[in-house]
């Protein structure tokens, strides 16, 4: 989840013109808002659900597939294609509206499920893995762009807040649900049986949707082309992040050669998408991009490995493995509120640099579980502390994106929020993939079932979440430079 999402000036917002819709009756579900919230709430609702069960039988389906040495592909091919749709998204939903691509992602996100759930290969299930990325990234642009258009300023934290809580239920759930059905029905269950569900919510918001966020936000000017160098560098930057997960997967020598090709597209692509100055944490709109990704990238990377981990190396079950991390919706939801309370804006720039200390704290003391004489509810405790710590960033720096963005740029910002975010995940996830590998991790739990403990190999663990940790530690500095000269501040 993704996302999840998801590019151009140095600092400032637009200049200070009051666009925002009338004022509603009510709040979020009072009668002007009441349909169109439950309806996106509930497509959020059905991602993070999805996002928590898939991550619980990943490790099975894994390891049905002969694939543990392309664990991390897994994942990462999610990413890697959201890179794209994030791009085409934001400008799809600028120009035309946001109800196009949220139709299209949810499809395609339906689509990749279930291709990854008949697939009988690996290279199958990182394929509708791909496909659903792609979905998402759609999805997740065109969610922040209704948010920016239907609701006013007021409304747009405490929506942001409810997408938060969105995780609380399915992180409960999620991993029990998907672990019983894992073990009794099989893994692939788990994939094929939720594109069903999306269905009535996207029912519910797409009236809801035409009414107040479809269009152009000008009907009578002339509706622009897409931008193509936009188009072409997103192009770019999902091919350079691919090669780039390849040849760190690969680890022959042979695969510096994806990887010098990788770089050579990626580069000139993030400096082409991402606002200037984000590379070196300009202050303003360029550090809230870059935090993002430093927040999503370490976090994800991190949290791939745990249900693995607990697995091999502990021998949990795939629903305990994933259980331990249940605890980490309600706290991530209990971040997220707040961060929203109309109280904490004055302290917001205090918030984010100790949401990353959390952040870091918890990714640090995950593999201490590998220690035998640990218990593995540490985990748990921990990951809670580590969500509530993204309950304050993620939340945040969405806030803050929208507040820096004018209207017109509110789809291409979002999808520079979303890029970073991706992005990160893809390059960490490969960083973090191939020194799992190259320390033995490929052969962790081989020729095991479901729930047998496989060869030890601690250190290909510990290589993946202490460098994560030390990446958490940097958004601690990037926490501090939210605020532009000529930025609003925080109240």
């Amino acid at each position: 989840m993704t996302a999840p999402d998801p590019r151009d000036t140095d600092v400032a917002p637009a200049p200070s013109v009051d666009v925002d819709p009338p004022e509603p009756e009510g709040g979020l579900l009072g009668r002007a808002h009441r349909a169109l919230s439950i309806g996106i709430v509930s497509v959020v609702l059905l991602i993070a659900f999805e996002a928590t069960a898939v991550g619980t039988a990943m490790p099975v389906a894994a390891r049905e597939l002969d694939g543990i040495s392309l664990y991390a592909f897994a994942f990462s091919g999610y990413f890697t294609t959201s890179l794209f749709g994030m791009v085409l998204s934001g400008q799809w939903a600028d120009r035309r509206g946001p109800l196009g691509p949220l139709a299209v992602g949810i499809s395609a996100f339906a689509a990749g499920l279930v291709l990854s759930g008949t697939a009988t290969v690996m290279w199958m299930f990182i394929l509708g893995r791909a496909v659903q990325g792609l979905g998402g990234g759609l999805v997740i642009v065109s969610l922040y762009v209704i948010v920016s258009r239907a609701y006013p300023e007021r409304l747009r934290a405490p929506i942001l807040a409810a997408f938060a809580a969105c995780w609380v239920v399915p992180s409960i759930v999620g991993p029990l649900i998907a672990g019983t059905v894992t073990e009794h029905l099989g893994w692939r269950w788990v994939f094929v049986g939720i594109p069903v569900l999306v269905v009535a919510p996207l029912m519910l918001a797409l009236p809801a949707i035409r009414r107040t966020a479809s269009g152009p936000l000008d009907p009578d000017a002339p509706v622009e082309a897409f931008d193509r160098r936009r188009i072409r560098l997103a192009l770019g930057i999902s091919l350079g992040a691919g090669l780039l997960q390849y040849a760190g997967q690969d680890l022959r020598w042979l695969s510096l050669l994806p990887a010098v090709a990788g770089a050579a597209l990626l580069v000139p692509a993030v400096l082409g998408l991402l606002p200037r100055g984000t590379y070196r944490a300009a202050r303003g709109l360029p550090s809230v991009v870059l935090l993002r990704g430093i927040a999503a990238g370490s976090f994800v990377a991190a949290e791939s490995f745990v249900p693995l981990m607990l697995v091999t190396e502990r021998g949990l079950s795939p629903t305990l493995a994933g259980f331990s991390l249940a605890a980490g919706g309600a706290t991530w939801a209990l971040g997220s509120y707040v961060q929203s309370r109309p109280g904490m804006e004055a302290y917001r720039g205090r918030l984010v640099p100790l949401g990353m200390v959390l952040v870091a704290l918890a990714i640090a003391v995950a593999p201490s579980v590998l220690i035998d004489a640990v218990p593995v509810w540490i985990v748990a405790v921990a990951w809670g502390v580590g969500c509530l710590g993204m309950g304050l960033v993620i939340a945040s720096t969405s806030v803050l994106l929208l507040r820096l963005s004018a209207p017109e740029d509110a789809g291409a910002n979002s999808a520079s929020l979303q890029i970073s975010d991706g992005l990160s995940n893809v390059i960490l996830l490969a960083a973090g993939g191939a020194a799992f590998a190259a320390l033995g991790g490929g052969m962790v739990g081989a020729g095991h079932g479901a729930g047998e403990v496989g060869g030890s190999h601690p250190g290909a663990f510990v290589v993946v979440f202490l460098p994560m940790a030390v990446v958490a530690l940097v958004g601690v500095w990037v926490g501090t430079r939210l605020r532009g000269p000529q930025a609003r501040p925080f109240p």
